[in-house]
């Protein structure tokens, strides 16, 4: 596999993503790129949400598809925001606006223990009848004052328990071994194989 679509608009996963894989010799397309837009995201689970965002983005284009779902799941909020992570705050999507509601919503709250979830899945075809499926967790809490400079979405505030540094504050190479996207692309490299 040389060429694949990256089932999302997000940027910040394009990056990360195109970091992943270039070692590989993987070139990774946006689907903006190809013209695809974004595909309904209508379910409660992040495996459902992944595999729908790939077979839309395979079946018009004919590429390889890899779609991610991903959020922030706080153990205070019962797993919210969860699969909402990215329009926790409504529409338009704003990193800003979701991380002041989470702030809110912990306000008061001793446990702020969480985790980000990664589900990444590829699918060789739109029919594909066994799709790769790989899982991620990156364990943290979240912190009232954000940090760093570094990262995107709840990064500023999710503090990793290992180094006690921010998502934005962990330099790229240290962030990628910790993350759940990092821990769910080897897994997908390693399913590969």
């Amino acid at each position: 596999m040389e060429r694949l679509v990256l089932a999302s608009s997000n940027e910040g996963k394009l990056r990360e993503m195109r970091r992943l894989l270039s070692p590989l010799g993987i070139e990774v397309v946006a689907q903006a790129e190809l013209g695809i837009p974004d595909a309904l995201e209508p379910h409660a689970t992040f495996v459902e949400n992944a595999l729908v965002k790939a077979r839309h983005a395979c079946t018009l284009c004919a590429l390889p598809a890899l779609a991610d779902d991903s959020g922030v799941c706080v153990d205070a909020l019962g797993g919210a925001p969860g699969v909402h992570s990215a329009r926790y705050a409504g529409e338009p999507r704003s990193d800003a606006r979701n991380n002041e509601k989470l702030v809110a919503a912990l306000k008061g709250v001793e446990d702020r223990r969480a985790h980000y979830a990664c589900v990444l899945v590829l699918v060789r075809h739109a029919d594909d009848p066994e799709p790769i499926i790989a899982e991620g967790r990156w364990h943290g809490r979240i912190v009232e004052v954000p940090r760093g400079t570094g990262g995107f979405g709840y990064d500023p505030h999710f503090e990793d328990i290992e180094t006690g540094m921010t998502g934005a504050e962990l330099p790229l190479a240290r962030k990628n071994q910790l993350s759940h996207r990092g821990k769910a692309m080897r897994a997908l490299i390693e399913r590969l194989r």
